[in-house]
């Protein structure tokens, strides 16, 4: 069992060393194209192997993608991180060339991985994977919803002074400002979120989750690393072994809520397939309001990919 993770950044190498603490892989590939990056953290990571009991093989390579030959799962977090005052969508120009590069290589090594997008803009970087690699939907898909929830699930914990283990949550649509939580769907230990927090500490939490990815590049002048890579690194466990788990993912909406041919976060079953199946909610006015908006920013994304041809 292989799983491949590109770019050796913070994200890729928080996301290797989960799959290997975890064992989730007997083999994780981490590629990069820095000279001795991925190699060194691939090696410090199998270092830390006696210390924290695992098995699991970390390789580093510089550009050699047949060492991921084979690969079941590949995450791919390679390109620019964001910077302070810059936009998800500012990145799209030069991620979209490394993302269509990166696909490219690992389908002609790996054809039938399951490849799972963590690249900014997330939304339209999935759009760019999927064209590049030419496989179905449910095998392209992106991270984003479980970031998100996550986010959302934590702020919620500590406003209620709870567990965050007993936290569920349903977060849609496109990974940025227009994302939409649902309070309705969120609970706590299976009691609605609503009896036991008032709509005005509620809502600012919501407004908190929809910047969380903006408030912590104010804070460290970089993009987040630890949440974004563990959050990866479940996805590739719900497909590795087959655990049918429920999660909010980016996939390519073919007519569900009444989006067609557009990439947006919503829940799906995750299993050995890849997206075994997307749920479909039944989504309010105000709620399927929100995922309109959110629909029309990440078109307005995708049109600018598609211009730069």
């Amino acid at each position: 069992m292989k799983v491949t993770v590109v770019g050796a950044g913070n994200v890729g190498a928080t996301c290797a060393d989960v799959l290997a603490y975890r064992e989730i892989a007997n083999e994780v590939v981490v590629i990069d194209i820095k000279e001795g990056i991925a190699e060194g953290k691939a090696l410090d990571i199998w270092q830390k192997a006696p210390i924290n009991l695992y098995d699991t093989r970390t390789i580093g390579t510089t550009g050699d993608y047949s060492k991921t030959a084979g690969s079941e799962v590949v995450v791919i977090t390679s390109g620019l991180p964001r910077k302070p005052g810059m936009s998800r969508d500012d990145l799209i120009g030069t991620n979209a060339g490394i993302v269509k590069s990166v696909t490219e290589n690992i389908i002609q090594h790996s054809p039938d991985a399951i490849i799972i997008v963590v690249s900014n803009p997330l939304d339209v970087m999935t759009y760019q994977a999927h064209l590049s690699s030419g496989k179905s939907r449910n095998q392209v898909i992106g991270m984003a919803g479980i970031l998100d929830t996550a986010r959302y699930r934590a702020f919620l914990a500590e406003a209620l002074d709870v567990s965050p283990k007993d936290i569920q949550a349903v977060l849609m649509g496109g990974h940025g400002d227009t994302m939409v939580p649902l309070p309705r769907y969120t609970t706590v230990a299976g009691i609605p979120v609503t009896e036991l927090i008032g709509a005005e500490a509620l809502n600012a939490i919501v407004e908190r989750t929809k910047v969380g990815g903006g408030e912590l590049v104010k804070l460290m002048g970089t993009s987040a690393w630890y949440a974004p890579g563990a959050a990866a690194a479940q996805m590739v466990e719900a497909i590795v072994r087959d655990q049918k788990r429920v999660f909010p993912v980016c996939i390519k909406l073919e007519g569900e809520y009444g989006i067609d041919n557009c990439y947006l976060g919503v829940p799906v079953i995750l299993g050995k397939n890849g997206v075994e199946k997307v749920i479909e909610l039944q989504l309010n006015a105000d709620e399927m309001k929100l995922m309109k908006t959110s629909e029309g920013h990440v078109r307005e994304v995708m049109k600018v990919l598609e211009n730069l041809g």
